[in-house]
């Protein structure tokens, strides 16, 4: 378990890398997980007498759309929507409803390709050849998501 943002993206990637060298068995078995929290949480006003509800959004597209079919229904959120900046900034109660709960968790199983792959742009953009990297910065600069940018 790693926060939803890019820190916690880097965290995920040393984490998977030292199971993929020295836990290999872990991976090929199929019981490595990564938890997915949420990245926002809206809370939507009750009627008159009506407790308020909370719906936890996991990406930037995703409360987007959601804010859209609130506005669609009439309904109305408490602002500012919280956004997670990492684990710590939750609750117990919502850590457990959002991220250990069984029942409403969200887990992606870790396959030895899903390593591989992040392990092959770690040490791309983590490694001593500095002549790919820069390669792989230039080329990849121009395709970039200036939305998906934390500011």
């Amino acid at each position: 378990m790693s926060d939803a943002d890019v820190d916690g993206a880097h965290i995920r990637i040393l984490l998977l890398t030292l199971i993929h060298r020295y836990m290999r068995p872990l991976l090929d078995d199929g019981r490595v997980f990564a938890a997915v929290p949420p990245l926002h949480r809206i809370e939507i006003v009750g009627g008159p007498g009506k407790k308020n509800e909370y719906v936890y959004t996991y990406s930037d597209a995703e409360m987007k759309k959601v804010l859209d079919d609130l506005t669609k229904k009439g309904r109305r959120w408490k602002e500012p929507i919280q956004r997670y900046k990492g684990l710590g900034e939750m609750d117990y109660d919502q850590l457990r409803e959002t991220t250990m709960d069984p029942a409403h968790r969200t887990l992606r199983r870790i396959t030895g390709q899903d390593v591989e792959a992040a392990e092959t742009v770690f040490e791309l953009l983590m490694g001593n050849d500095v002549a790919p990297r820069k390669e792989f910065i230039v080329e990849s600069a121009m395709s970039i998501n200036r939305e998906r940018i934390d500011a």
